[in-house]
């Protein structure tokens, strides 16, 4: 019998050490390499005052903060923010719920309206997010979306846009192809729309629906009033050698089930009309009302849009080129690279410009992980690119704390109820940095 429990026990002890062995190597592989080269789990990981406190070892560049980050947000997802939009809400109900500021914050503010075009195709919460975050009363929004987005995205995005009187949607809408003339197309049908709105505004801003602001818009007014004051922002230099193939050659847009893109032809293209002096540049901009009405108006623009309708990413030639023209309303003829618009993490500039991309990269360009946040918040840039909610909802969470805590501590009039992002602030997060 002694020999028999023996047995019996040698077993049992080999049963349990294969299922730890087992449950070891699952544990191993499900976490994500970021998580498990910390050896830690999520049940184990030392959340705190969730997301606050690390948030605020996000910002200060803490050497840990990434790795329990990455593994606290797998455990505690933030909750979706579509409830309201995607069901019947009054609208005093979806602007509280959502957190939208109602009033100007400022009287500078109010005396200098901005007119904002958003081109979006996807993920709802990010337009959400985004629209809250630059959101003011005296300024006008225009969104563009997708004709290809799915019905329920545009009846979603309808319904918001519904509750306010200074948010539309673009009259007339394109199957919007990456790096194709629709995409400069969409801002141009929402500069239309713009012009004819009632708002007198007097700056343009054009962002997609992957981007974030940095600055508030009480520091958008400030540095377009000191620095350029009447000027437009179109940062680019004279076309360079490696990029005359996009302009050289004639480009189609394929747009059929489901799949879009831009592909060459053997068609050689006409010099550019009226002898233009052809420039390169950022397809994000700042323009004055002026400059707009120019842009709709001038045989010498409405003669190089037509030209550009067959060539590769337009959008990056078209406002750099008529922003250089000397009698433009607003123009830089002299200007190069100067306008701090856009942070963007750009491959082949890891080790120069930044300091590599902690996300992942997509068509070259970084989506942000938790270890860029830091480098987001210290960046002199107005609006950042690109974000992804979710993959990396913890991005987006301390990015909207800390936007949300310095648009309210640069407030100038009584603050309501309904504007925090959140009841209780557990972490001071230095919205300051």
């Amino acid at each position: 019998m002694n020999q028999l429990e023996a047995a019996k026990s040698g077993f049992l002890v080999c049963i349990v050490g294969c299922v730890f062995i087992f449950a070891f190597i699952y544990v191993k592989n499900t976490i994500p390499k970021e998580a498990s080269e910390q050896k830690l789990s999520p049940e184990l990981a030392e959340c705190g005052f969730y997301p606050d406190e690390l948030c605020a070892a996000l910002f200060e560049g803490k050497d840990a903060a990434p790795q329990i980050g990455h593994l606290c947000q797998q455990v505690l997802r933030g909750q979706e923010m579509t409830a309201c939009v995607r069901t019947p809400c009054n609208c005093s109900t979806v602007q509280k719920r959502l957190h939208f500021i109602t009033r100007p914050l400022s009287e500078e503010e109010g005396n200098f309206s901005l007119a904002y075009i958003i081109t979006i195709h996807k993920e709802l919460d990010m337009f959400i997010k985004l629209l809250r975050a630059i959101y003011m009363p005296q300024n006008i929004y225009c969104i563009h979306i997708d004709e290809k987005s799915p019905k329920d995205y545009k009846v979603a995005v309808q319904t918001l846009v519904n509750c306010f009187e200074n948010v539309f949607i673009a009259s007339k809408r394109e199957n919007v192809v990456y790096a194709g003339f629709s995409r400069l197309q969409a801002d141009i049908n929402c500069m239309h729309d713009l012009i004819h709105s009632k708002t007198q505004w007097n700056y343009v801003i054009n962002l997609c629906g992957q981007d974030y602001p940095i600055k508030t818009n009480k520091e958008l007014v400030q540095y377009i009033k000191s620095k350029w004051n009447g000027k437009n922002m179109t940062p680019g230099i004279i076309q360079p050698p490696h990029m005359k193939h996009r302009t050289h050659t004639s480009y189609r847009e394929y747009v059929h089930a489901g799949k879009s893109y831009v592909y060459p032809t053997k068609n050689v293209k006409r010099e550019p009309p009226h002898n233009l002096t052809m420039y390169f540049g950022s397809a994000y901009y700042v323009l004055t009302r002026k400059f707009v009405e120019f842009a709709l108006t001038d045989e010498r623009a409405k003669d190089l849009l037509e030209w550009s309708r067959d060539t590769y990413s337009p959008d990056e030639h078209y406002w750099v080129t008529l922003n250089r023209l000397p009698d433009a309303p607003g123009a830089t003829p002299d200007a190069e690279w100067e306008g701090n618009i856009r942070a963007i993490k750009w491959r082949d500039q890891e080790g120069r410009a930044h300091n590599g991309c902690k996300g992942h990269y997509v068509r070259d360009i970084c989506v942000y992980g938790l270890g860029d946040i830091k480098w987001i918040i210290e960046s002199p840039h107005l609006f950042a690119n690109k974000f992804e909610p979710q993959t990396y909802p913890l991005v987006m969470e301390c990015l909207e704390r800390h936007y949300r805590l310095k648009v309210l501590q640069q407030a100038e009039v009584p603050l309501e109820e309904h504007w925090p992002l959140q009841e209780h602030t557990y972490f001071n997060m230095k919205p300051n940095i």
